[in-house]
């Protein structure tokens, strides 16, 4: 029997302490996922206007009002959520990702301090931005066809390419309007057409800038992950508190890397047949095209996007986890019962 018992125990099986790990892990990632849904779904419309201002002519600029009624003018309310069903399949898939390889690298941090005999498990502001950066690096390299997609559904370039002038800016005829109602590419086509026209290597335009800007979620979850440390230290922290967190953190992001933002939309709606630079060529012909203003057209519904959606991500995410924490407790917990 002992030697049964010793045989069993050798056994190459996985550790109650690895399992329970790889299943915190992935309820992060759905946490996530879950919560990047909801945000962005109340916050949309201004991912709508924020796109457009960024990848529209110089001659269409127009105030958030103007852009607005433009677009409800031409398309409907349904205009301001065009491209919505391309973006939740990819803010999901981009949550996942980037919560499961997170949680990944902030396990492996605090298993290391423990075994270092570190005081805290606490992850140091270095130990937060690499794990920003390899979550941040792998979702990119995973996503970015979906982001492209989204981005030229949002833009809808192509319709009005003969124009030259994308929806919510001047130009185009009364029967230009009225054929582009009509034409509603969805996801499924826009990636055939994009493939048919441009070849697959078009799925990973603006890759460069996309990597760039993993410094933007390094930069997030790094002032979030800090300060977090600092309010657990008084208290408990709410979903309010992470909503504020967020929000935060995202503003201070978002500020600083906005101009890759702009570069990356751009070069995701680059038509076949217009010129197509490098990041670093784009930023030189915005500056001389636009000036230095280019660089940050259309910041205010961004900063303003980027601010709410972020923090009701962070809230949202908490509040699914918790639930999913309470839910793999009490599970068990029937299951003995019965």
């Amino acid at each position: 029997m002992a030697q049964s018992s010793s045989t069993a125990a050798q056994k190459p099986e996985v550790s109650p302490t690895t399992a329970s790990q790889q299943g915190d892990n992935i309820a992060h990632a759905l946490a996530g996922a879950g919560g990047g849904l909801l945000s962005m779904t109340l916050t949309y419309p201004l991912i709508t206007l924020s796109t457009r201002a960024q990848v529209e002519s110089k001659r269409a600029q127009s105030s958030t009002y103007d852009a607005v009624r433009r677009i409800v003018q031409r398309e409907g309310i349904t205009g301001l959520y065009a491209g919505l069903d391309s973006a939740l399949f990819g803010i999901s898939v981009t949550n996942f990702v980037y919560y499961y390889w997170y949680e990944w690298t902030r396990a492996w941090f605090e298993n290391a301090a423990i075994k270092a005999g570190r005081a805290s498990r606490k992850l140091t502001t270095v130990e937060s931005m690499i794990a920003g950066a390899i979550a941040g690096s792998a979702t990119v390299l995973i996503t970015n066809p979906i982001w492209v997609i989204n981005t030229r559904m949002t833009a809808r370039e192509k319709e009005v390419h003969s124009d030259e002038v994308l929806p919510g800016g001047e130009g185009g005829s009364e029967k230009n309007q009225k054929s582009y109602k009509k034409k509603s590419p969805s996801t499924i086509g826009t990636l055939l057409a994009l493939i048919r026209q441009e070849g697959p290597s078009a799925l990973f335009a603006g890759v460069l800038p996309a990597l760039v800007l993993v410094i933007n979620p390094i930069l997030q979850y790094t002032i979030f992950e800090q300060l977090k440390n600092v309010l657990e230290k008084r208290r408990r922290v709410e979903p309010r508190d992470a909503f504020l967190l967020g929000a935060f953190g995202k503003l201070m992001a978002t500020s600083i890397t906005y101009p890759y933002i702009t570069v990356k939309s751009r070069m995701h709606v680059a038509s076949k047949q217009g010129p197509k630079d490098n990041m670093f060529e784009s930023v030189r012909r915005i500056v001389r095209e636009e000036g230095w203003v280019g660089l940050y057209k259309g910041i205010g519904p961004k900063v303003t996007q980027s601010v709410i959606t972020a923090a009701f991500l962070f809230a949202f995410k908490d509040a699914l986890y918790d639930m999913s924490v309470r839910a793999r407790r009490t599970v068990p917990a029937k299951i003995v019962a019965q």
